[in-house]
């Protein structure tokens, strides 16, 4: 699958940094155009939709997407891209619409996004941590090869066949 290109959004409204003028000016979207705008396919568009995180209008085979619905793809897709679950995702879109002026979605959103950081620091920390213990094993490895290769064979298997030198 393609690597997933994302446009930097910094709120999910009408009013957010949005990466092609054309395109934001543009009320109503097809599958197609947003999927080769956010660098995803078709078919990851249609795999958020099947999760209810997306909502097109239906008009005979084809999926009209809004403005809000090209919003929410580029939240998806930068919460998925730092790890968040779908369920997280679709917990911080569905707290749009909760008439409080995104206040609730605001903090919901900067809880989990502390809490992911938390997560992450975390893990930075474990993975230094094992780093650390496989270097310090190298070592010792190392010295006991380094050692061995420098001692004389004493075990009948390490004895090297008449004729032939260690």
């Amino acid at each position: 699958m393609a690597k997933e290109r994302m446009p930097q959004f910094t709120a999910l409204d009408s009013t957010a940094a949005e990466p092609d003028v054309t395109a934001s000016e543009q009320q109503q979207f097809r599958i197609a155009e947003l999927a080769a705008e956010f660098g995803v396919t078709a078919r990851t568009i249609r795999f958020y939709e099947s999760h209810d995180l997306l909502s097109p209008v239906r008009d005979g085979q084809n999926r009209i997407y809004s403005r809000q619905d090209r919003a929410k793809l580029g939240w998806i897709l930068r919460g998925k891209r730092v790890g968040f679950s779908l369920n997280d995702i679709k917990e911080m879109l569905d707290l749009y619409d909760v008439g409080d002026n995104r206040m609730k979605q605001r903090a919901v959103t900067l809880a989990k996004c502390r809490q992911r950081i938390a997560d992450l620091q975390s893990q930075r920390a474990d993975i230094d941590s094992t780093i650390a213990e496989l270097q310090a094993f190298c070592i010792t490895v190392e010295t006991m090869v380094t050692d061995q290769d420098n001692a004389a064979p004493t075990e009948p298997w390490n004895t090297p066949p008449p004729g032939e030198t260690a």
